[in-house]
C-alpha cells in the first residue's frame, strides 16, 4: 500500500512541474535558449566565455527536463562577463611584501527572460571567487582549475536564481 501511495505522489508532483532536484520549473515550460556569453572584462581569459556558456547548458541538461534550442525558447539566458580579477588578499611579510593568499574573482551580468512567467525574469550581476596560494605552484599551473571552480559556483547561483527561487 505504501508503494502505491509513493508512486501516486510522484506522478502527481511530476505533473505539476516539480522536479526533485530543487528546481521549480513551470510544467508548460519546455524549451530554453542560452546565448553565447561574451567576455567584456578588462582582463580576458580566452577560454572563459565558452566554458561558462557550455557549463550553463550542461547544468540545464542534467538538472531539468528543458530542451535547449538556438532561439525562441520558452525562456532564455543572455550574459556577459564583466570582471575577471586576480588580486592579493593578504600580505605575508611587511618587510618584503609577498601575497600570502590571492583571490580569483569572476563577475558576470545575466539576463533571464521567462516567456511563461514574466515575474521570474531578472537582469542581475553574479560574482563568485576562490582563494589560492602561489606557494609552490605558479598561477599558470593552477589557473585552469581555479576558473573551473569559480565557474561551477557561478552556474549554480544562476541556475538557482532562475529555477529554484530559494
Amino acid at each position: 500500500m505504501k508503494n502505491i501511495l509513493f508512486i501516486l505522489t510522484v506522478l502527481v508532483l511530476s505533473g505539476c512541474g516539480y522536479i526533485f532536484n530543487g528546481a521549480s520549473i513551470p510544467a508548460d515550460m519546455k524549451t530554453i535558449s542560452v546565448a553565447y556569453i561574451e567576455n567584456n572584462a578588462q582582463l580576458v581569459n580566452p577560454e572563459l566565455s565558452q566554458l561558462l556558456t557550455e557549463s550553463l547548458k550542461e547544468r540545464i541538461r542534467t538538472q531539468s527536463k528543458l530542451n535547449i534550442v538556438q532561439t525562441g525558447g520558452d525562456a532564455s539566458f543572455e550574459g556577459r562577463i564583466t570582471g575577471y580579477e586576480i588580486k592579493p588578499i593578504s600580505i605575508q611579510d611587511n618587510a618584503r611584501p609577498i601575497a600570502g593568499a590571492n583571490r580569483l574573482t569572476i563577475t558576470m551580468s545575466v539576463k533571464y527572460t521567462s516567456n511563461k512567467n514574466k515575474a521570474q525574469s531578472f537582469d542581475q550581476s553574479f560574482t563568485a571567487f576562490t582563494d589560492f596560494s602561489l606557494a609552490g605552484r605558479p598561477l599558470q599551473a593552477q589557473e585552469k582549475e581555479l576558473v573551473r571552480k569559480v565557474t561551477v559556483q557561478l552556474v549554480e547561483n544562476i541556475f538557482n536564481r532562475a529555477f529554484a527561487q530559494w
